[in-house]
């Protein structure tokens, strides 16, 4: 079943077009990731699908309804880029009043230990941490047992050991047969958690595609080795970075660039050629 769906989905805000034309559908149990730099309509996409906003033309669907139709929107979690919090309640309060909302939440109990919050609960949520008013926002997206959960941005301003954290709370809900879609800016989380990626630039959809497959698409292979000397002007190279010693070139043709470097007689050692990272590609994709 589809759960999220936009069809030919634009949306204006005065002579800016921040979604074009945008087709995608997220099917149950799907963990999708949308990629794309700044400006490329990534939350605006999320806004219309969350019933935040309305699309300028087009059509978007939710749960098989509109998405800003209360009987739609109960089977739906959010954490947006930005998210308010009442400072003079307590975490667990606050929990307390949003599970309200919902026929069948899950306890407060339950939540909170899900997402490592179990020592915040007795904390005002004016004098947490923004990381930690972080964990409490992408928590209550949850908190409704939702069918489809969108997550923008869901662990900006975390540390390490906090952002594994939450990835294990994403992890169980999608095991469980939940929906996922998010949004990020480290692509290591991309990674690490989506089935699926979406890269979205310029308000339209660029790739759509497992993350080995988006790789692909580029075509491009990461070369490195370690040369004492400097490198000729070799033909077929998208760019070079340096680390001491270390060279990291991005080539379309890998062979070619290593039988370049023998024939240019370039002394090098500690070869390794490897796919591009999502990263990479992201770039590639986004430059195009």
């Amino acid at each position: 079943m589809i759960l999220a769906r936009a069809i030919d989905a634009t949306r204006r805000y005065g002579d800016v077009t921040a979604v074009d034309q945008l087709n995608l559908d997220v099917d149950t149990g799907e963990l999708v990731g949308l990629l794309g730099p700044n400006g490329a309509g990534k939350s605006t996409l999320v806004n219309l699908l969350t019933g935040v906003r309305r699309p300028s033309s087009g059509k978007v669907e939710l749960c098989g309804g509109d998405p800003r139709d209360p009987s739609t929107r109960r089977f739906l979690g959010v954490t947006p880029q930005e998210t308010g919090l009442p400072g003079a309640l307590r975490v667990g309060e606050v929990v307390d009043f949003v599970r309200a909302h919902y026929p069948d939440p899950l306890s407060k109990d339950e939540l909170l230990a899900k997402f490592g919050l179990s020592d915040l609960a007795k904390r005002q949520t004016g004098g947490l941490s923004g990381g930690q008013k972080r964990r409490v926002a992408v928590a209550l997206a949850f908190v409704g047992r939702p069918r489809i959960v969108f997550l923008d941005e869901p662990t900006t301003g975390l540390d390490v050991e906090a952002r594994h954290a939450l990835w294990q709370g994403i992890r169980e809900f999608h095991a469980d047969g939940g929906t996922v879609v998010l949004t990020s800016h480290y692509l290591e989380e991309i990674e690490a958690l989506a089935r699926r990626v979406v890269v979205i630039g310029g308000g339209r959809v660029l790739a759509d595609d497992t993350v080995s497959a988006v790789r692909g698409l580029v075509a491009i292979r990461r070369v490195s080795l370690t040369s004492g000397v400097p490198l000729p002007d070799l033909p077929g190279v998208v760019s070079t970075e340096q680390d001491g010693d270390r060279l990291h070139l991005l080539t379309a043709d890998a062979d070619r660039l290593v039988r370049d470097l023998v024939t240019h007689n370039v002394a090098f050692r500690d070869l390794e050629v490897r796919p591009t990272s999502l990263e990479e590609a992201f770039l590639t994709l986004t430059a195009a």
